[in-house]
């Protein structure tokens, strides 16, 4: 989370929202731990991760919604069976929650 504060900090004083999606959440086998955390600015910039690649776009994308929306915080969760994650090229399997609100300090 410490490094991407600089991101929201410059961001916010160019009068952008930003949204942050934290990982609160994982089952089986997930490529980062509860805590990792990815920030996204109305214009579309990134700072941060959640998964490693996955589900970045996806994640992108309810983040843009969650600031063009009423604001509501949402508990997104991703994820596919072993068998699945294969078939589609994704080596971790499991299944990840994760946290996506906007920022408002």
């Amino acid at each position: 989370m410490k490094e991407i504060l600089d991101d929201i900090e410059r961001w916010q004083a160019q009068g952008k929202r930003v949204a942050l999606a934290r990982v609160v959440a994982v089952e089986g086998s997930g490529p980062r731990l509860p805590g990792a955390a990815m920030a996204v600015s109305e214009s579309g910039e990134v700072a941060g991760s959640v998964s490693g690649g996955c589900v970045e776009g996806a994640v992108v994308s309810e983040a843009l919604a969650v600031l063009e929306g009423t604001g509501t915080p949402k508990l997104c969760t991703f994820g596919y069976s072993d068998d699945e994650a294969f078939a589609v090229g994704l080596t971790c399997g499991g299944v990840i929650s994760v946290l996506v609100e906007p920022v408002e300090w």
